[in-house]
């Protein structure tokens, strides 16, 4: 199967624009196809109010912005792209007519991927063309945010088409979760759908409103869910003897009637409770600002989940893993001239790093040269698995000089010159600038080798040691810089 550089979305809507979002931000071209042209408007509206909470999710290293392009014509996008992501209503008839059109036109190594919430692939893949490139990949509403994709296959799916699917979700960050049965609903909504038909009960015999239903999910099992599911949670709930106790203990409560399997009807009274209590929540404010509020706090949780690499958190630290490998490759020290400073990281100055006077605030200017750190870290083999041994560089002084005011959106760059290296220290000399030249802080710092275990400096290991004195020596032509080692004072 080929590697997806243009991602083609068979349809809009809602998700075909999360899925725009997600892809473009991670250096995936774009075409999207609806045979409504006012959608074109609408689908880049929906990529720009995804934009900042995307900016927000990660700090890593990213590659150029994809391009979006529009059409109308869906058999030309489908001749054009790597990749389909089907996203048309959910009407089993009109996506097999689709979708075997579409299939003729589509080289027959394009893996086509359908989005549907509950039909089965075996179902869509009826008329199809090589109908064995055919999968779901169900994703979850927002699609920018949430990393879960079912992948189903049907009857006729092969093995490499599931593969390639799954290599693709991984690469722009998702959790691809493999189902191992064709079922309606797939496993997620089938969930979720057993806990809407309670609340629909709920709020039909007057138990509890909309409002206090949310309630009872944010305020407790809805935190719980975010790092761990049902089924650890409740294997916690048996102490130390875990879930068999948990069975045990509360497996009875099963027989109880407690909970009501089918829907209740769907009457003009329980349609109103359901508006009106919705309504009252959203206390006036619109789709797009709770749409960004829903944004803000999903990119906190799963920035406090990576700390402990957890659930989403732990999808997160994957993908800026390899964010940060693909950089360091692509401005790996042994292509750049090695008797100039490395030019190690980039980035653009994000809404967050922002202070009240519209400048970069200034912890970020050290935010930013420890990015530049550790890119030269990662460079001469001072890595995850290096740390994890018990040693690392710590930083004993650091010296910070503002000289120009930085912006939201502007371009920015950082250079790095080794001043010096021995068994136990480097010194190294950043300087932060935007990307039209314009200095904008430089940043001396001196680090010491420690060995974690015994709490002492100790020597670097051969391999980072010859790298960085090789690095030192090539930089030794350089001129001093004319601040390195100067002080602060108060001059009288």
């Amino acid at each position: 199967m080929r590697q997806v550089k243009t991602l083609g979305l068979l349809g809009t809507g809602v998700i075909g624009g999360g899925w725009a979002a997600r892809a473009l931000h991670f250096g995936i071209d774009v075409i999207a196809a609806d045979v409504k042209p006012e959608m074109e408007e609408w689908i880049r509206g929906a990529v720009a109010n995804a934009e900042p909470a995307l900016a927000r999710l990660t700090s890593a290293p990213l590659p150029p912005k994809g391009k979006l392009t529009f059409t109308t014509d869906l058999n030309q996008m489908a001749a054009q792209v790597d990749f389909i992501q089907e996203n048309i209503p959910e009407q089993i008839e009109l996506k097999q007519r689709v979708l075997a059109e579409v299939s003729r036109h589509a080289p027959a190594d394009v893996v086509i991927a359908s989005s549907t919430s509950g039909i089965m692939p075996s179902d869509l893949q009826r008329d199809m063309v090589a109908p064995e490139r055919l999968l779901v990949g169900h994703p979850f509403n927002p699609v920018y945010l949430l990393p879960l994709v079912e992948l189903v296959g049907g009857t006729k799916t092969n093995e490499a088409s599931i593969e390639a699917a799954r290599r693709f979700y991984t690469f722009i960050g998702m959790h691809a979760l493999r189902v191992r049965k064709e079922i309606p609903g797939h496993l997620t909504d089938r969930l979720q759908e057993a806990l809407w038909r309670e609340i629909l009960h709920m709020v039909n015999d007057g138990v509890a409103t909309t409002k206090e239903l949310d309630e009872s999910i944010i305020y407790g099992p809805g935190l719980r869910w975010a790092g761990m599911g049902t089924n650890q949670i409740y294997h916690l709930a048996g102490g130390e003897a875990g879930m068999r106790h948990m069975l045990a203990q509360f497996g009875p409560c099963l027989k109880w009637p407690w909970t009501k399997l089918e829907a209740p009807e769907l009457t003009d009274t329980l349609i109103d409770r359901m508006v009106e209590g919705t309504s009252e929540q959203a206390a006036g404010r619109s789709i797009r600002d709770l749409e960004r509020l829903r944004d803000d706090y999903l990119v906190a949780i799963q920035q406090v989940l990576r700390q402990f690499n957890l659930g989403a958190g732990g999808t997160l630290r994957a993908l800026e893993e390899r964010l940060y490998n693909d950089a360091s490759t692509a401005r790996h020290v042994s292509a750049q001239d090695p008797k100039q400073p490395l030019r190690l990281t980039e980035s653009v100055v994000r809404t967050e790093w922002v202070d009240y006077n519209g400048h970069m605030t200034d912890y970020r200017y050290l935010h930013v040269f420890g990015d530049a750190t550790d890119a030269l870290l990662r460079q001469i083999g001072i890595d995850d698995a290096y740390r994890a041994r018990g040693q690392a560089p710590y930083t004993v002084e650091t010296h910070i000089r503002y000289l120009a005011e930085l912006h939201q959106g502007d371009a920015i760059h950082v250079t790095t010159q080794v001043l010096g290296a021995d068994a136990k220290r480097m010194r190294l000399f950043h300087v932060l600038a935007r990307n039209d030249g314009k200095q904008a802080a430089t940043c001396e710092q001196m680090f010491v080798h420690v060995d974690a275990k015994s709490a002492k400096a100790s020597p670097f290991q051969p391999a980072p040691m010859a790298a960085l004195q090789a690095i030192a020596k090539a930089h030794a032509a350089l001129p001093q810089p004319d601040v390195a080692g100067r002080g602060i004072a108060m001059r009288t």
